[in-house]
């Protein structure tokens, strides 16, 4: 089924469904080779991160556990408010552990900011970051991102679980909207 059409005339496809597989492809080789002989888990961030999360974890090659949480730093609103909460909390026990977080975007970098302290806490081995989407020029603190699908520029973008409004996440394509 062809979803696309759910893409409104002010929608324009900034990355393909094709070049994201083929990145996908990319970060799940190199993330194969940096945890070989390790069982990472890895931590979807919900809503936005998990289509990330389940098409990238199909080009791992080592056994890894899933676990997700949830958290809110932007409510209804097209940009962060700069305050998080945690909506869902993680379940696994991380100590120890080597750890990736999943997230879809990190454009003010307060969300990961957030993220890193609180997981820091429960001693994991190894705490990596990925994110399909970074926005270099909005990032407002220092961030670490360990695996980067792409980096844009700052505008507004749905798809691929990224949303608008809650919606548009089902689009394969990562799309700009043009207001």
């Amino acid at each position: 089924m062809n979803n696309e059409k759910l893409a409104p005339e002010n929608f324009k496809v900034l990355i393909s469904e094709a070049r994201i597989q083929q990145r996908l492809r990319e970060l799940g080789a190199e993330i194969s080779r940096d945890f070989q002989d390790s069982k990472p888990i890895m931590i979807g961030i919900l809503n936005g991160g998990f289509i990330f999360l389940a098409d990238l974890i199909r080009h791992i090659e080592t056994d890894l556990e899933i676990d997700f949480m949830r958290i809110s730093s932007y409510g209804n609103h097209k940009e962060s408010t700069g305050h998080v909460k945690v909506l869902k909390p993680l379940s696994a026990d991380i100590n120890g552990r080597d750890v990736i977080v999943v997230e879809d975007i990190v454009d003010s970098g307060l969300s990961l900011q957030f993220l890193e302290k609180l997981l820091s806490a429960f001693r994991p081995n190894r705490l990596k970051f990925a994110t399909l989407l970074h926005k270099p020029s909005k990032t407002r603190v220092p961030v670490r991102l360990d695996y980067v699908g792409f980096e844009v520029e700052d505008k507004y973008v749905v798809g691929y679980g990224l949303d608008e409004e809650q919606l548009k996440r089902n689009l394969r394509q990562i799309y700009v909207v043009n207001e």
